[in-house]
């Protein structure tokens, strides 16, 4: 039995409505993807018998072009009419940093109305976690250049203020990326307001320096949700070569969350998360330390 098409308050079918439909009825905003690669890199010491240190570290790119030409940002571009938007974050990020073939995850959406001076721009931003020395960083396309910086994220103030039936929290947060030839920085004021079961937050950039568009945000943004993250999740993985001793794992864990971790009860929160070899580590200056791997069979 023949179904009868569903017509609109115009009479029209779907099938009608959609070979008049006019396009450009609306103003349509482009569409861009931007993306917060993450690495883990050693410091190299003077004193060959101490344990390497080790810092967060974010890849960036140098504009080639206008608007913000010659200033950092992260990797990104324009998503075309005929890709997903997963399919542009990864065709963006090799052409402009060679890196191809990693796990990323859609981290914000980010729509300002003025966050783009050439037009109204909406981005969707992914973030991953990268074992560097897996990578050939080459800047292409239309970075001038490409290289990793350090990461710093400091609270530098915060208040609160008692709203009825809630709370208002307000932060500073001092972000620095640097490495040996450049030093970027800024400051985000986050606020955080809680009425009864309402909760909303802003984040607005009070300083920048060197930084292009709203990518302070950005950063500010993905450092927070890492620490989220690396918490309840094994993320972190994606930064440890294959095999790693514990304490190393539990640098990398400190780094990321900006804060010294008891040993012993860090160990019994990745018990079930690592396996142990029979492999030790073979540093000269150094005792020889158990050697384990990511135990990704885990129930």
């Amino acid at each position: 039995m023949n179904k009868r098409a569903l017509t609109d308050a115009q009479g029209l079918t779907e099938e009608q409505f959609l070979q008049t439909y006019d396009a450009g009825e609306y103003e349509r905003p482009s569409v861009t993807v931007d993306m917060l690669i993450f690495t883990v890199m050693e410091r190299e010491q003077d004193n060959y018998r101490k344990l390497s240190d080790k810092s967060l570290q974010l890849l960036l790119i140098q504009r080639g072009q206008h608007p913000y030409l010659g200033q950092w940002a992260l990797p990104g571009g324009f998503v075309s009419v005929h890709e997903s938007i997963e399919e542009a974050a990864r065709r963006e990020l090799f052409t402009e940093t060679n890196i191809d073939n990693i796990y990323m995850e859609q981290l914000y959406t980010w729509g300002e109305v003025e966050r783009d001076p050439r037009m109204r721009v909406i981005s969707c931003s992914y973030m991953a976690l990268v074992d560097r020395t897996t990578l050939n960083v080459q800047a292409g396309d239309d970075a001038a250049d490409a290289a990793w910086f350090e990461v710093s994220h400091q609270l530098i103030e915060s208040s609160r203020r008692e709203l009825e039936q809630g709370f208002e929290l307000v932060k500073l947060i001092r972000i620095t990326l640097q490495n040996e030839r450049t030093t970027l920085s800024g400051v985000v004021k986050h606020v955080e307001t809680v009425q009864g079961h309402v909760r909303k937050t802003h984040s607005q950039i009070i300083e920048s320096e060197g930084l292009a568009f709203d990518h302070l945000l950005m950063v500010q943004y993905a450092i927070e949700r890492l620490r989220g993250k690396v918490e309840y999740t094994d993320i972190i993985f994606n930064l440890m070569p294959p095999l790693f001793t514990l304490s190393e794992l539990q640098r990398v864990y400190e780094i990321i969350l900006g804060k010294e971790l008891l040993a012993a009860a860090f160990r019994r929160k990745i018990a079930d998360r690592v396996t142990e070899t029979e492999e030790y580590t073979k540093d000269a200056g150094h005792r020889p330390s158990k050697l384990y791997r990511y135990n990704m069979n885990r129930e």
